[in-house]
C-alpha cells in the first residue's frame, strides 16, 4: 500500500513539471516619447494599452506642484505661457496627477491621438468607446505637448501677453474656447491664488518679449495647415463645478454628483471637510 502511494506521487511529480509555465510580461519602457507630435519609435508604433487599474496612492496638490514646477517653468522660458497657468491647468485635467489617464500613460492634458501620431496610445472612454489618447514616455513629456498644441492661431493673442499675465491668459484660455465651462477661468486663477502659483511667472523686458512674439507667431503660422487635426486632438474641456452654498456637506455635494467623498477632496486638493461659501469645487472625475 505504501509503495503504491509512492509510485502515485511519483507520477503526479512528473505530470506537474511538464505542465507549460505562463510567461508574465512586466515592462515600463515601452511607452513612446511624446515628441511634439511626430515622435515615433518602429518598436512602438500604434500600440495599443489598455487600463490596467493600478493601486492608487492619492498626491496632492502640493506634490503636484513641487514635482513639476521646474518643466512648468521651463516650457514658460521657451514659450511665455505662464508657469502659474500650466500648473493649474495640469491640477485641474489630472486630479493631481492621480487620473488613471496621467498615472498610466502620463498624459496630464487629455490629449487624444491623431493620424501624424505614432507613439503608444491608450484606450479610455470619453467622446467616444475607447476614445485612443497619447502615452508618453514621462509626464514633462506631456507638459510640452501641451505646450505645442497651444501654438495655433485660436491662441495666437494670448503668446501677446505678459509671460506673469496669469489672470489674462486664464480669461483667454476661456474666450478662445478650451473649457465649455463658463467658469474655468475663475477656476484657473483661484487654483493660482490658493497655492501661490504666481511665484513661478516671470516678467521679461520688451526686446525679449518682441523676440519671443515673433518667434512664436512664425511657430504658429506654420502649424496653421495642421490646426483641424489638432483640434481633434483636444475637445474643449467640459468640467463641472459646484459652487459651495449653505447648509452644504462634502457629503451631500458627493452624492448629488455621484462621486466619493474621497474623490471629492482628492480633485480639490483638500486636507479636511471645511467648506467656504462661495468656495469653487471641481466635482467631474
Amino acid at each position: 500500500m505504501l509503495k503504491q502511494r509512492w509510485i502515485l506521487l511519483f507520477c503526479l511529480l512528473i505530470f506537474a513539471g511538464c505542465l507549460p509555465k505562463q510567461k508574465v510580461l512586466q515592462s515600463n519602457k515601452s511607452r513612446q516619447q511624446g515628441q511634439y507630435p511626430n515622435a515615433s519609435s518602429p518598436s512602438n508604433t500604434n500600440r495599443v494599452r489598455q487600463p490596467s487599474n493600478p493601486p492608487v496612492i492619492s498626491a496632492s496638490a502640493q506634490d503636484y506642484i513641487n514635482r513639476y514646477q521646474n518643466i512648468a517653468i521651463e516650457e514658460m522660458n521657451t514659450y511665455g505661457i505662464p508657469a502659474s497657468i500650466t500648473l493649474a491647468q495640469g491640477l485641474l485635467e489630472s486630479a493631481n496627477g492621480n487620473s488613471a489617464l496621467a498615472r498610466e500613460a502620463n498624459n496630464h492634458f487629455g490629449i487624444k491621438c491623431t493620424s501624424d501620431w505614432k507613439g503608444e496610445s491608450f484606450l479610455m472612454d470619453d467622446d467616444q468607446r475607447d476614445d485612443r489618447f497619447r502615452v508618453y514616455k514621462s509626464p514633462e513629456d506631456s507638459f510640452r505637448d501641451h505646450s505645442a498644441f497651444l501654438l495655433r492661431k485660436r491662441y495666437a493673442a494670448l503668446f501677446e501677453l505678459d509671460k506673469d499675465d496669469y489672470k489674462g491668459w486664464a480669461k483667454g484660455l476661456k474666450q478662445a474656447g478650451y473649457a465649455t465651462n463658463p467658469r474655468y477661468a475663475e477656476l484657473l486663477i483661484d487654483l493660482i491664488e490658493r497655492y501661490g502659483l504666481y511665484v513661478y511667472d516671470k516678467g521679461e523686458r520688451v526686446p525679449e518679449k518682441i523676440n519671443r512674439e515673433e518667434r512664436i507667431m512664425t511657430e504658429i503660422v506654420d502649424n496653421t495647415p495642421k490646426e483641424p487635426e489638432k483640434a481633434a486632438a483636444k475637445p474643449p474641456l467640459e468640467m463641472k463645478i459646484h459652487e459651495v452654498k449653505a447648509g452644504d456637506t462634502l457629503f451631500n455635494i458627493s452624492k448629488r454628483y455621484g462621486i466619493s467623498t474621497d474623490e471629492l477632496k482628492s480633485l480639490n486638493s483638500l486636507t479636511d471637510d471645511q467648506l467656504v461659501l462661495g468656495q469653487l469645487l471641481l466635482v467631474s472625475k
